[in-house]
């Protein structure tokens, strides 16, 4: 058995080429799956120059931006046909997402369906982020989970790992949120739907390596609005 990192990228070129050969000094036997949202920078063309070094290394090719859980939602129903994964993590391209943590994951996801990399819980945290960025974190974990009524400390979360067999038991069809919502219904869907077993590990979150942070008023926006969608998609269906 294996396992399998997917890692969404749009204008990473930079960033891609450091986190690679950094997951593959720790784990040489894990496999890492990269969804390049046709970037304009070459990021796809650096991951094809990486895996001429990495066999364990490939690249799918979106040819549309339309979101971060589009890109997760086409990656986990390409690889969740592999009875060979045991399970998949989902990390950022951009260096906030420490490596390091991985081990840990997989020292620990054969108990349980799925584990979140946690800044809201004991031991967790970020690092160099500023006041505005802190609190707009903070108080949007807050709100969501105030309004989900959930056990999840870290809601919005991207750094996971989920074991296949929850995947496949998920309709990736019904998770209406295409970008960075997703986080929030794919969590919730295992709570509810799945009454998936879950564990929050600690970890520090750390300022982007390079580049533009991705943080934008629309993301703001949906990240208020899509919540209540979420929240009476779940009550509609009791």
């Amino acid at each position: 058995m294996t396992d399998i990192i997917l890692i969404p990228t749009y204008n990473e070129k930079e960033n891609i080429k450091l986190i690679v050969p950094e997951i593959f000094n720790i784990l040489p036997a894990v496999k890492i799956l990269v969804i390049d949202d046709n970037s304009p920078d070459g990021t796809a063309a650096a991951v094809k120059f990486l895996m001429e070094k990495y066999s364990n290394l490939s690249l799918l090719e979106r040819q549309n931006k339309t979101g971060l859980g589009d890109a997760y939602k086409e990656a986990i129903k390409k690889v969740i046909g592999d009875k060979t994964i045991r399970s998949v993590i989902t990390m950022d391209a951009d260096g906030s997402h420490s490596p390091e943590y991985i081990k840990e994951f997989l020292n620990q996801i054969d108990n349980y369906d799925l584990i979140i990399g946690s800044r809201y819980v004991a031991g967790g945290g970020v690092s160099t982020w500023n006041f505005w960025r802190r609190l707009l974190s903070r108080f949007g974990n807050l709100y969501v989970r105030m309004l989900m009524a959930s056990e999840i400390n870290d809601l919005t979360a991207g750094f996971i790992c989920a074991r296949r067999q929850m995947l496949e038991r998920i309709d990736f069809d019904s998770i209406d949120s295409s970008g960075y919502a997703y986080q929030i219904e794919f969590k919730c869907y295992c709570l509810y739907a799945l009454g998936a077993k879950i564990k929050e590990i600690p970890i520090i979150f750390k300022s982007r390596r390079e580049g533009e942070s991705k943080i934008s008023n629309q993301i703001i926006s949906e990240g208020i609005l899509a919540p209540w969608r979420i929240l009476f998609k779940r009550i509609w269906k009791k």
